[in-house]
């Protein structure tokens, strides 16, 4: 990692109730200097793709190029991402199987995001009493809740 650019730790976590179903994400972004979470939720989605738009949401929050610190409780995230992406790029989006990949626009989101920053990944294991993946859960778990509410009131 470049030290003139600025650190930047992104822990991510997103949750579904039902798969599909109704999903949430929440992030928390924390600098030498400051520190922020951010959260959304989608009406009909896949955990994978609430673990992805956590990810991507905390990339996207960034406002010039950065040495960033991913952690996530999501294998399919990172194994997608350190494992299995250049595979799926040379064989133009088709898995091991030969199938389209799934979630290709969130893949392709999450790439255009990472770019302009050096990105190390650390995987820790979900719902051990990581804080800051208990709060990106629970900021997930808010969102659902929301989320439903304005279902039902609808």
């Amino acid at each position: 990692m470049t030290s003139s650019k600025p650190q930047v730790h992104i822990f991510s976590d997103g949750a579904c109730s039902g798969n599909p179903g109704v999903g949430g994400y929440g992030v928390i972004l924390r600098s030498t200097t400051k520190e922020s979470e951010r959260s959304g939720c989608e009406p009909m989605t896949t955990n994978n793709r609430m673990e992805l738009m956590a990810v991507i949401s905390g990339l996207e929050a960034l406002k010039r190029p950065c040495n960033v610190l991913i952690t996530t409780d999501s294998e399919y995230v990172m194994k997608g991402i350190t494992q299995w992406m250049d595979n799926w790029l040379r064989n133009n989006w088709k898995n091991s199987q030969k199938k389209e990949v799934m979630n290709r626009d969130l893949w392709e989101r999450l790439l255009a995001a990472l770019d302009p920053h050096d990105v190390q990944w650390q995987w820790i294991k979900g719902h051990s009493g990581h804080p800051e993946n208990e709060r990106c859960d629970l900021l997930a778990r808010l969102e659902i809740k929301r989320c439903k509410k304005e279902l039902a009131d609808k």
